[in-house]
């Protein structure tokens, strides 16, 4: 197995280009260990102009070398922190043998500094440079990442934290920024074939003969899963077959510990800039206070645990006593951890929780509602399907596999595998936003958008059509006030993310309804979005699972018009 997934060189970009001969340099505020005191995050990037270089680098996890693109030297990237109401110019230097780009993820840019290849600008070409301008004009926690083939599964990502231009509504003692990666040595091109040539080939936990009755799936359900040719454990397309999860750069082995004193108010800014990892995070022995979800602040609620979805953000408030915890973020599907320590002192560890049992997709991730019995057991074969496509209102194909015929809302649900834990964990209904939503407009239309896929044949698309194929945008007038409902005909949950704007989840919490940029769409279900597009321009619209939007689940969402023009 190891060789099968081992990284081949010569496949490396540019055709084997050098390497940056330093050897894994990880930035001052991803160190082992991190002080973290509250505004004083060590070597972070900051000020009105800043200098960025995306080169390759040779990156060592668990004493094993591997090919990474970083930036400034460093996987994770620097942290830049800058401060609302400023503007900020950063310089991006290309050092690699292909086009590079970043994306500012969720912030409010023009959309000519949004960074996307191909739908904003060119990219940056080779040995090339590239200013990206513009005002500051929020605050919270954020990240930065390329947008540009998969070179965002190599390193290049890294945090940004946006200070408020007055008090902050979020009173701490200290501050760590927490990002969480997965790391492959298998090249992220070959990884991606792996996936195309055979549906589920790092998924290592199916279900057997041995182990059919030991998780929550009925003998009924399964023989309609089996009907339809379709895996109830294929939770997640990579595993830690391939995968090491990481924390700041750091692997289980490698412990990254972050300090506090007793009880301090600790503010652990969390962010998922996995590829292809949703994770499940919790701190065994300490409640989770959450204060913000996409560096927007939201009334304070606790939970014991939370799924973090590619792309999300999460500002926590923990409050430790004088020992050390385990901060543990558990893969979805279970197959593997990322483990770093919270401690009063350097070199103290806690215990590591064993990885808890695989979840199975039930009857309801087919969006087949609580109660199947009515649709006539099996009926929902592919033939059958196929003949009901003609009815959907979209693009139908070899690409779109199954229809959710009774999708659901599920904003009640905390995520795959998290509904039977025993202890409070955040669902979408948790979330109400602190500060009154500034636009109460009702809706004057509704907009539905199909997430689709073929599972077995690793296409993706939504409304059955990839941006290869070049379809035509969503488009929306200049502030209009519109409804998206995303509908999940898949069976895994995909992040979806809406560049250059925040929408509000759709929640029961009217006027305080919370602002993301980024929202997990849970399979056959559906989600509800209120969107003020007010950004003109055209903006990526795509699922944040890296290979999913690589092989077509992204489109484009036009915004006019323009400044200047009529309308």
């Amino acid at each position: 197995m190891t060789n099968n997934l081992s990284f081949n060189r010569r496949a490396f970009i540019g055709g084997g280009a050098a390497l940056v001969t330093a050897a894994g340099l990880r930035p001052a505020w991803a160190s082992t260990l991190s002080h973290g005191v509250a505004g004083k995050t060590p070597q972070t990037l900051s000020g009105e102009d800043i200098r960025l270089t995306v080169d390759q680098l040779a990156f060592p996890v668990d004493g094993k070398m591997g090919h990474a693109i970083a930036i400034n030297g460093s996987v994770p990237a620097p942290l830049i922190r800058l401060k609302e109401g400023q503007n900020v110019r950063l310089t991006v230097d290309n050092r690699l043998g292909e086009d590079t780009s970043i994306h500012w993820h969720g912030l409010l840019v023009p959309f000519q500094m949004d960074g996307v290849p191909g739908i904003s600008f060119p990219g940056i070409r080779a040995g090339t440079s590239f200013t990206y301008e513009f005002p500051i004009k929020q605050s919270g926690t954020y990240w930065y990442h390329s947008h540009s083939g998969l070179q965002e599964q190599l390193g290049h990502y890294g945090p940004i934290i946006i200070d408020p231009a007055g008090p902050d509504a979020v009173q701490y003692d200290r501050e760590h920024v927490i990002v969480l990666s997965d790391w492959t040595f298998m090249h992220p091109h070959r990884l991606f074939t792996r996936m195309k040539q055979e549906g589920g080939f790092f998924n290592r936990n199916k279900r057997t003969l041995a182990n059919n009755g030991q998780d929550k799936l009925s003998a009924e359900d399964a023989r309609m899963f089996a009907e339809m040719r379709m895996d109830p454990t294929d939770i997640s397309d990579v595993t830690a077959a391939a995968y090491t999860y990481l924390i700041n750069g750091h692997s289980p082995a490698e412990n990254w510990t972050g300090l506090f004193r007793a009880g301090e108010r600790v503010r652990l800014r969390l962010i998922n800039a996995a590829a292809q990892t949703i994770f499940n995070v919790r701190i065994p022995g300490l409640k989770l206070l959450v204060v913000a979800t996409d560096g927007i602040d939201v009334r304070p609620v606790e939970v014991d645990e939370l799924q973090i979805g590619n792309a999300e953000t999460y500002d926590l408030i923990v409050v430790p006593e004088d020992r050390a915890y385990t901060f543990v973020a558990e893969g979805i599907d279970r197959s593997g951890m990322g483990v770093a320590t919270l401690a009063p002192n350097a070199g103290m560890r806690a215990a590591v929780p064993a990885l808890r049992k695989r979840p199975t997709l039930t009857m309801a991730d087919m969006g087949m509602g609580m109660d199947h019995s009515a649709h006539g057991g099996g009926a929902m074969t592919m033939d059958h399907d196929m003949r009901d496509k003609s009815k959907v209102g979209f693009k139908v194909g070899p690409g779109v596999d199954m229809i959710a015929p009774m999708p659901v809302n599920r904003n009640d649900h905390p995520g795959i595998g998290l509904d039977d834990v025993g202890h409070k964990v955040l669902t979408s209904y948790d979330l109400v936003s602190l500060k009154p939503n500034t636009d109460t407009r009702v809706p004057t239309r509704r907009i539905d958008i199909h997430l689709t896929g073929n599972m077995e044949r690793f296409m993706w698309s939504m409304d059955g059509e990839k941006l290869s194929e070049n379809p035509e945008p969503y488009r929306f007038a200049r502030n209009e006030r519109v409804r998206l409902r995303l509908i999940n005909d898949t069976m895994m949950t995909h992040p979806m993310h809406l560049h250059g704007h925040f929408f509000e989840v759709v929640n029961g919490n009217p006027g305080h309804q919370p602002l993301k940029h980024t929202i997990r769409v849970l399979p056959g279900s559906f989600v509800d979005l209120d969107l003020t597009a007010d950004a003109p321009g055209d903006w990526a619209f795509h699922c944040h699972l890296l290979y999913h939007m690589h092989a077509g689940m992204m489109r484009v969402v036009s915004v006019r018009p323009m400044d200047g023009e009529k309308a």
